[in-house]
Formats: structure tokens, sequence, C-alpha cells
């Protein structure tokens, strides 16, 4: 029999099928039109990676920032303007790719995420570091972002859709309330009182976001394991 006859043809490779993207959030629609309006004016010698490394450098910068609050307040405002620079590249990155048609979806999903998951670390140990929030408190925080970052990426595997916010908030709006938080900060209001008690402003608005995304976390564990045992029901026995 001729070798020929004998060659094992190579297993074809499944196409890859990017997820669909849910995004929901308040200001969504207009941040879409903002951001396809930029992506259209932007020079063409600046790519979607010059922009998601700025997304990162932006957050190692706000954590330096935070933590340089600790003996000078313009620190806060440092922040604030890194938060913008931040939004600018971690939000124009993918909008650039596909405007321009020079789109990689795995590469751009890995790598975006793998930002994301440095720069919140840089972030909000920074904000720990600040003494405008317990050590503790931050990193409560950074868990409980992680664990809901861990099912949405769990959920963007096993059913195909990317949830880009949860309860109409996604990262712009993270961004401004965090910007909101220093300028009060700045106002000079630190503490907040909560049944007679004292607290740092930012402990209560961190504790609010610990219980916010612990409870995101357990709504969506419950019903996208419902939605997968309805996907995948064994025959009764």
């Amino acid at each position: 029999m001729p070798t020929s006859l004998l060659a094992v043809k190579p297993a074809t490779k499944p196409a890859f099928k990017e997820a669909q993207r849910a995004q929901m959030s308040l200001l969504a629609p207009l941040e879409k039109k903002v951001l396809v309006l930029l992506a259209a004016r932007m020079p063409a010698w600046i790519n979607s990676d010059h922009l998601t490394s700025l997304g990162l450098l932006s957050l190692l910068g706000a954590g330096l920032s935070y933590w340089y609050a600790s003996q000078n307040r313009l620190g806060l405002w440092m922040v604030i303007g890194l938060l913008i620079l931040n939004w600018l590249g971690d939000s124009l990155d993918g909008t650039l790719a596909r405007v321009r048609n020079r789109q990689r979806p795995r590469y751009g999903f890995y790598v975006d995420h793998v930002v994301d998951m440095f720069g919140t670390f840089f972030l909000i140990g920074g904000l720990g570091l600040s003494g405008y929030m317990s050590p503790w408190i931050s990193f409560g925080l950074i868990i409980a972002y992680f664990m809901l970052s861990i099912e949405v990426y769990l959920t963007t595997y096993t059913i195909g859709t990317f949830h880009l916010s949860f309860w109409k908030f996604s990262p712009t709006e993270l961004r401004i309330l965090l910007c909101i938080g220093n300028l009060v900060l700045l106002g000079g209001i630190e503490v907040g009182r909560i049944f007679g008690r004292q607290f740092l402003l930012f402990d209560i608005g961190g504790v609010v976001g610990i219980i916010g995304l612990g409870f995101m976390l357990i709504m969506a564990v419950v019903r996208h394991t419902i939605h997968l045992y309805n996907a995948e029901r064994l025959p009764a026995e």
C-alpha cells in the first residue's frame, strides 16, 4: 500500500469563537460614542498595545500616588488624573482595534485582563498604604474583586458571554466614584459616623464594595450554575 495512503490527515483545529460582550452600564451608550470618535481621530502611530500599556502604567502610577498621598495630599489629585488616563487606555484599546479592523480576540482578551489583574492590585494596594483606607479593608476588597473576576472568566468560557458590568456598574462608573471620593477627601472630609462610631470614609466605601461584590458573586454563581445544570441535564437512570 502506498505510503501516502497511510498518512493520517491532521485534525482540523476548531475556529476560535469570541464570547458575546454584555455591557449594560449606566454610561455605556454615551461612552461607546465617545470612544468611537476618539478612535477615529487617533494618530496612526498609536496602536492598541500602546493604549493597553498606558492603562497599566496609569494604574501603577495611581497606586504609587495613593501611597504618596499619605505624606502629601497632592497625591489625591495625581490619582484623579491617572484614573482619567487609565480610562483612556483601558477603554479605548479594544475600540481602536475594532475601528481599524486590527482585532486579535484571544491575545486582546488575555492581555487586557492580565493587565486589569495587575492594575487593580496596584491601585487598591496603594489605597491600603495611603492611610485613607485600612490595609485589611483593601486586602478584602482585592480578594472580593478577584473572586468575582474568576467567576466572570469561567462564565465566559462555559456560557460564552463576557459580562463587562454588574447592576449597571462597570469600571468606568467605579473610576468616577473613586474620583468623587478623592474630591471629598480633598474637601477635608476623611471620616464618617455610623451608629455613633467614627470610621474612615474609604473604609466605609470599601466595606460597602466588599459586600456588593460578594452579593454579585453569589447571585452570579447561583444563576449560572442553574443555567449550566439545565443546559446539560443527564438522562434519568
